[in-house]
Parts: C-alpha cells; sequence; structure tokens
C-alpha cells in the first residue's frame, strides 16, 4: 500500500501496519511526539490499522487536532483521579474544548482545595505511566458492562446509539471509560495540567436534567506554556465584565430579585441611556425609521398567531392556566407581531412601503438558570429593534441598509474588527421547529447568501441556527472567555405577513404579502454594555463614559473656581464631577485614574487668575494648561464625533 505524507512524499509498505508504527519508521522522534493521526482528512487513534492507499498525517501537539487528543487524555486522567479520590462519583462526558477540558460528574460541588486533591492523584497516575488501550464491545454488551460498573449516565448513552454499534472503549490500569477516541499511547506523555474551576452543568444542557459538577482544566505539552496560558487567564478575570463592571458600580444583581434580573446602577444607566439616544435619533433622523411604543405582555392569542405559543411557549415567562383561566398572558419575548398590528391599522398603498419601524423593546425570555452570566444572558432586557415592512422588490436594497446601518454601529462602537457573520439556516432535518415550506426556506437563504457575497462580507454558515419563521444574518462576536454571542440579528421573513393577513395594495388595485425584515441596529443594550466592558476594560470612548471630566481642586481655597468649573462643564453637556476632598492632589489624580476617568483638571491659583483649566488625560497624560473655553470646545467635538482617542498605555501604567 502506499501512504502519502503531509510533505507529499510517499512511503510503500506490503502490509497493514498501525499509524504509530508508520510514525516509528518515518522517525523516533515523530513518534514520540505523535498524539493521532488524520487519514484522509480524518482524525484517527494512534492504534488504527492502515492498510489500503491513503494521505497520512501525524498530528503532534502543534496541530490543534493533535492537542485536542492530548486534552482528552487528560480529562480521562482526571476522571480516573475523580473515581479513585470518590468512588461513589458517577462519571458523564469529558472532552476536549478549544481551551483544554472538562468532565462532568455526579457529586457535591468541588472546592478549590478538592481540585488541588483532584490535580495530586492525577500527578500520581501519570507518573505510573499506564498504556491506554482500545476495546470494542458489541451495544447489548456494552450496556451491560457500564451497568455493572454503576455508571447510569454513560448506559444512556450507549441506549442512544444503534442496535448495531460497535461501541468502543479505553482502559488505563484499573479504569475504562466509554469513548470513541483518539487517545495518547500512555499517560506518561501528559507534561503540563491544570484543573482551573468547578461549576454546575446540567445533563445534556437541559435544565430537566440532574444537575452535574463540571471540572474544568487545560493542559499544555511545556510547563512553560501552561504558566503563559494561567498568566494569561488571571488577565481575562480582570477583564471579566461581571467582576469589573461590578467594581465600577455599573450594574448589581441582588439574590432575592432573581437570576438574570440585574440592577443598572447610575453609572451603568447612564451609559445604557446615552447609547438609547444615539441610536433613536440615529434611526429617526438618518435611516427613516418611525418609532412605535408596544405593551409589554399581550394574550395568547397573538403568541398563537405568530407562532411562539407553539415553537418557543417554554422560553416564554406565561400568566394563567389556558383549562382554569379565561385570559391567559404572556410577557413578550419579541416585538414583531405588536409591530404588526401598528401596521394593520390602516390600508397601506405600494407608495407607503417601505415602512421601517423601530421600538426600544423590553423583552423577556425565560433563559435557563445554568445559562445566566452578568450582562450577557438575562432574562429581562432591551433592544434596538425594528421591523420593515417591504414590498418584494425592495427586499434585497433594504436588508442591505440593515446590514450598512449595522456596521455603522459597530464602527462607531469601535468593535467591528471583533466580529464575525454567520448565515443561519434551518435544519431540513428537523422541519417540525420550523413554519414555511422548504422551497421558501431555500430560496431566502440564498437571497440573504447573494446579498453577503455581493457586498463582499465573509461568512460562515450554522445550520439549525435560524429562527422558526425565517433564516437570518447572526452578527457574532467573543467574550473574554472565548464564548460567542449573538450581537446583532438582521432576520429574512417570507413567513408571518401570510399569517398575520397582512397586505399592501398595489397599482393594479391587487392586494399584495408584504415581506418583513426583523433586525436590530446594536442588539442588546445589556449584552452590548457588557460588550464594552471587556473591550476596553472599562477605558471607554469618551462620549460613552459616564463621568467624562472629573475636576480636582488642589485645595480648599480653590474649590469655588472649581464649582464655576464644573457647571461651565455641565451647561454644555459635558458629565462632570468634582472632588472637593481634603486630600493631596497626587492622590486624587491616582484615584480619578483608577477610575477610569477620560478627564481630570487640576485647579489652583494660576487656574483662577486666568481662567485656565491644567488637563490631565488617559490619553496622554499630562496636556498641560488651557483656556477653559479652548477644553470645552475640544471635547465637545470629541463627544460630538464619537471619536476614539488611542489611550497612551505607557502613561496607563
Amino acid at each position: 500500500m502506499k501512504i502519502t505524507l503531509k510533505d507529499g512524499s510517499v512511503k510503500e509498505y506490503a502490509h497493514a501496519m498501525s499509524i504509530i508504527d508508520i510514525a516509528f519508521d518515518i522517525s523516533e522522534g515523530l513518534a514520540r511526539a505523535a498524539c493521532a493521526g488524520e487519514i484522509d482528512g480524518k482524525v484517527e487513534d494512534l492504534r488504527t490499522i492502515v492498510d489500503k492507499d491513503c494521505e497520512l498525517n501525524i498530528l503532534t501537539l502543534r496541530d490543534e487536532k493533535g492537542l485536542a487528543a492530548y486534552r482528552h487524555t487528560t480529562s480521562h486522567v482526571m476522571a480516573e483521579a475523580v473515581k479513585r479520590l470518590y468512588p461513589q462519583a458517577k462519571l458523564a462526558i469529558g472532552p476536549s474544548i478549544d481551551t483544554g477540558f472538562y468532565y462532568d460528574f455526579e457529586i457535591d460541588s468541588f472546592s478549590r482545595e478538592d481540585l488541588d486533591k483532584i490535580e495530586a492523584e492525577m500527578k500520581k497516575i501519570i507518573k505510573e505511566g499506564k498504556e491506554l488501550e482500545r476495546f470494542t464491545l458489541p451495544r447489548a454488551e456494552a450496556i451491560k458492562f457500564m451497568e455493572e460498573k454503576g455508571e447510569p449516565y454513560k448506559v444512556e448513552l450507549i441506549q442512544d446509539l444503534p442496535e448495531d454499534a460497535e461501541i468502543s472503549f479505553y482502559s488505563q490500569g484499573e479504569f475504562t471509560d466509554l469513548c470513541a477516541g483518539p487517545h495518547l499511547m500512555s499517560t506518561k506523555n501528559i507534561k503540563a495540567f491544570k484543573l482551573i474551576s468547578s461549576s454546575g452543568a446540567y445533563w445534556r444542557g437541559s435544565e430537566k436534567n440532574k444537575m452535574l459538577t463540571r471540572v474544568y482544566g487545560t493542559a499544555f505539552g511545556k510547563k512553560e506554556e501552561l504558566e503563559e496560558y494561567l498568566e494569561y487567564l488571571e488577565n481575562v478575570k480582570k477583564r471579566d465584565h461581571n467582576k469589573l463592571g461590578r467594581e465600577m458600580e455599573l450594574f448589581t444583581t441582588v439574590d432575592v430579585i432573581g437570576q438574570g434580573l440585574p440592577l443598572l446602577m447610575p453609572k451603568g444607566a447612564k451609559m445604557i441611556q446615552t447609547m438609547q439616544r444615539w441610536i433613536e435619533d440615529l434611526e429617526e433622523n438618518e435611516w427613516g425609521y418611525v418609532r412605535t411604543k408596544t405593551p409589554l405582555m399581550a394574550k395568547s392569542d397573538l403568541y398563537k398567531i405568530s407562532g411562539h405559543w407553539d415553537h418557543y411557549k417554554e422560553g416564554m415567562f406565561v400568566m394563567g392556566d389556558e383549562e382554569t383561566d379565561k385570559e391567559v398572558f404572556a410577557l413578550r419575548p419579541m416585538t414583531c407581531p405588536f409591530q404588526y398590528y401598528v401596521y394593520k391599522a390602516s390600508q397601506k398603498s405600494y407608495r407607503d412601503l417601505p415602512i421601517r419601524y423601530g421600538e426600544t423593546s423590553t423583552l423577556f425570555r425565560n433563559e435557563e438558570s445554568g445559562e445566566m452570566h452578568g450582562l450577557t444572558r438575562v432574562r429581562q432586557f432591551t433592544i434596538s429593534e425594528g421591523h420593515l415592512i417591504v414590498r418584494p422588490d425592495q427586499m434585497v436594497e433594504e436588508f442591505k441598509g440593515c446590514l450598512a446601518l449595522a456596521k455603522y454601529c459597530l464602527d462607531t462602537l469601535g468593535v467591528s474588527e471583533d466580529v464575525t457573520y454567520r448565515l443561519s439556516k434551518w435544519d431540513p432535518n428537523n422541519k417540525e421547529k420550523y413554519v414555511g415550506s422548504a422551497e421558501v426556506w431555500e430560496e431566502t437563504q440564498q437571497n440573504i447568501r447573494d446579498v453577503l457575497n455581493e457586498l463582499g462580507i465573509p461568512f460562515y454558515e450554522g445550520e439549525g441556527e435560524a429562527a422558526f419563521y425565517g433564516p437570518k444574518v447572526d452578527i457574532q462576536a467573543k467574550n473574554v472567555y472565548g464564548k460567542e454571542d449573538t450581537m446583532i440579528t438582521i432576520q429574512w421573513d417570507a413567513v408571518l405577513a401570510e399569517q398575520f393577513d397582512m397586505y399592501y395594495v398595489d397599482q393594479n388595485g391587487d392586494k399584495v404579502r408584504p415581506y418583513i425584515i426583523h433586525r436590530t441596529s446594536m442588539g442588546c443594550y445589556e449584552r452590548t454594555l457588557a460588550w464594552l466592558i471587556e473591550k476596553y476594560e472599562g477605558m471607554f470612548p469618551t462620549w460613552l463614559c459616564p463621568e467624562q471630566v472629573r475636576v480636582l481642586p488642589i485645595s480648599e481655597k480653590y474649590q469655588d473656581y472649581a464649582e464655576s468649573v464644573r457647571k461651565e462643564l455641565a451647561k454644555n453637556g459635558i458629565l462632570t464631577t468634582m472632588d472637593n476632598r481634603s486630600e493631596k492632589i497626587g492622590y486624587k489624580i491616582r484615584e480619578a485614574r483608577l477610575n477610569r476617568i477620560p478627564y481630570m483638571l487640576v485647579v489652583g491659583q494660576k487656574e483662577e487668575e486666568e481662567g485656565l483649566v491644567s488637563v490631565r488625560s488617559r490619553f496622554e497624560g499630562d496636556e498641560g494648561q488651557k483656556q477653559l473655553k479652548d477644553f470645552i470646545a475640544e471635547i465637545s467635538e470629541e463627544i460630538r464625533t464619537k471619536a476614539i482617542r488611542k489611550i497612551n498605555v505607557q502613561e496607563e501604567k
């Protein structure tokens, strides 16, 4: 057989060989570094027998897939350590992930001290240097095998497989786990690892199932790489909006109020207000939107027409019982059907379209408790929602306009380079989840694909990510931990106009169904605030800051002048405070910098006598003395243009 290697060279063998034996034949060093193999593009275990012509790539820690196999083996070592220390623990799943690995157990939560004990046991297992061995069993025998071991979650996983499936296992000494692999040849090859944290996770991601304990860890080939990653994690924690936003007093949460119901504190509320006013004025004055204000709840009748009652009821907050109550209400998870009835309130002509409705919409979604996190995953939130009612011939240009508005908002916020675009499609194998015919879905998806290609926007496609009534463009961003969230959505809807009996009268006097675009211009205000906290590490562009200037009198003698400076700034719409405490000026400056204030104005005798202010900024440090009117003109222009000044990092340090 002929084996074509990654570099294009060809090795010939007279008989079948395992991947690891081929690696040894190529180079002993390569074999020692090997983690897995890739045969014709498919990742395989090193024990896999090659018996025909193929392309073979030996994967090492330098390869993403090789590193995944290395980390997967580390997760098995962790599982063995847990079973040694806590025999009552039940095993669930333990995959590798982008940042390392995790394993879920049915057991009480682990403390940091517990994780340290598990780490110590893992080191013993690695030192023992056990070989990993793979074997398979028929499905029935595999079920019995795991039942005898008292592992109900493994039994459930096997029962979900076809009856004729051969089930694979890996053993390392006395420990055996259900697993498809691939894995390293021996535990001794694991060089550097760390258990990061422990948290709760529902079995199979559903809150209807039991809450398990998930342990996250990571592993690298070298100690230096691990230390570098752990240092990176410490920096990430400092930027986590859930930590930093609370420290900056932007928001808080209270147990008696409930999960996913954050309280925006004055500074956070001011930032949301600033963004909201900007978006509302932008949409109305420059993009042709008209504003609506609709109820926060409606009868179940409305959601039955839209299809949300059948497709989304579990995600809604419902008030009442259909069997016992005359009327059942639900808090709205979206605004679209409300705005449709604004449209339907009067007859529309083809000349009236497009109509662009915008609303600052407070929505409610019954998210699973395990999904709650800071401001990114909440149960009540506010979005820059809009619905465009358009003629079919206007659909493409209006869809482009929605993309352009979203891009403008991202550019203004300084985050356009941090996003990816996803064409979110339906899942044709799960048609019961959606409304509309297959033909309509395929046509609308192709229309979006054509628009993105025409505009030169790079995108990827996500099957099963569409809403139940139409495909969409989701603009995605990652938080500091690498988790991806949808920031902005633009959706093509060719279905709901029919369900709501919406029409316009065309030039021939005939009734015609319009198309609808569901979109956000900036998305969810709470999630965007979280994004900006992490993006700027709390050092927001001046126009977004809840405190833009702090006036610092050198001593009590200059407080009157400092107050006059503050009032003049406030009169010009600049968010200003004054620090009139009896503290040294150096202390006041340091505290203002720690509070991430863009500008500090120091005032003393000379400033008072000559109408000056001594300007310090987080951008350039000491900017010298300026006439107050000149400073006001400069900062007003910075705020008006929403400029993003480059921060002098050295000064900040």
